[in-house]
């Protein structure tokens, strides 16, 4: 690993070192370093690229590390990972993928994620992306995560981009059994010319599911955002949806929340606003004596964390 890989490893994963627990890294399309931990087994899928992780039952206070980085230009990796996680379980999961491009062919990474989750178990999910290099050359980011939650069961999912993507398109599918919860906190910062489209379909299905979407996105420069959200009530269930937006310069930002039910016990609520920073917050900070700059950066990484 070279100064640059080791980089984007620090600020997708968080990893300093080799971690501690499972992981699985993957470098420019190829498996750079695995290792298993227990009841975490990982394995190469024999009919297309990816993997498969089956985290046994009453697996506790495990981690699994599975980052990806991109550093040749005009390569788009494309990975499916499956993730089957027995019962009564509670580990964390952490994911992402970094895109360092210097030259004139677009890098990216497509990495479809399916997770099966095993009754009454908990998964804290953090998927972070980023692109460096020249701002000029293109880094594209298309993660799609599918969600089957079983009865009892909890994900919580913390999907993050950094900076630096040129385009994305963000999905998230999922589905939940009865008593099942997902909470999801998206961040996104999006500059220049770049484009950002994220997709949420949660279906309740089960009686006393739930579930929480929650965005914060801020858009700078001439950048774009579209955040599209649907919860289906198809049971006794509760939803909210919540997306808030920051806009600076000349950006945009569209917001599409939807709600749907089937069944009359169902409680959907959703929210969304769309501004800019307020003035009388960055006089204050002022005040303190910040410039106009830093005043702003410390508001949006407030609202972004």
């Amino acid at each position: 690993m070279n100064k640059i890989d080791n980089e984007l490893l620090q600020q997708i994963a968080g990893l300093h070192d080799v971690p501690a627990g499972a992981y699985n890294i993957r470098k420019n399309g190829e498996l750079v370093g695995r290792a298993n931990a227990a009841g975490i087994v990982i394995e190469s899928k024999t009919d297309k690229s990816g993997i498969d992780i089956r985290i046994a039952d009453g697996t506790r206070g495990q981690s699994l590390h599975i980052p990806v980085i991109v550093t040749e230009t005009g390569l788009n990796d494309l990975v499916y990972n499956d993730f089957y996680i027995g019962k009564n379980c509670d580990v964390l999961i952490v994911a992402g993928c970094g895109v360092h491009n210097t030259g004139s062919e677009a890098s990216g990474h497509d990495g479809i994620h399916t997770f099966y989750i095993g009754e009454n178990s908990r998964v804290r999910y953090v998927e972070r992306h980023l692109g460096t290099g020249n701002k000029n050359s293109a880094k594209i980011l298309n993660p799609t995560t599918v969600v089957h939650l079983s009865n009892g069961a909890a994900m919580q999912m913390e999907t993050i981009q950094i900076g630096g993507v040129s385009a994305s398109i963000r999905k998230t599918v999922a589905d939940l059994a009865d008593n099942a919860s997902l909470d999801i906190k998206e961040s996104i910062l999006t500059e220049n010319t770049e484009t950002a489209t994220t997709e949420f379909v949660v279906s309740l299905n089960g009686k006393g599911s739930s579930t929480n979407v929650i965005s914060r996105s801020v858009a700078k420069g001439s950048s774009r955002q579209q955040f599209n959200s649907v919860v289906d009530g198809n049971n006794e269930c509760f939803g909210h949806i919540e997306c808030d937006a920051i806009v600076m310069d000349k950006a945009q930002v569209s917001s599409t929340p939807a709600l749907k039910n089937t069944d009359a016990n169902a409680n959907l609520t959703h929210e969304a606003a769309i501004g800019k920073i307020a003035g009388e917050q960055i006089i204050k900070l002022q005040t303190l004596g910040l410039t106009k700059e830093q005043a702003e950066d410390l508001i949006i990484k407030g609202f972004l964390s």
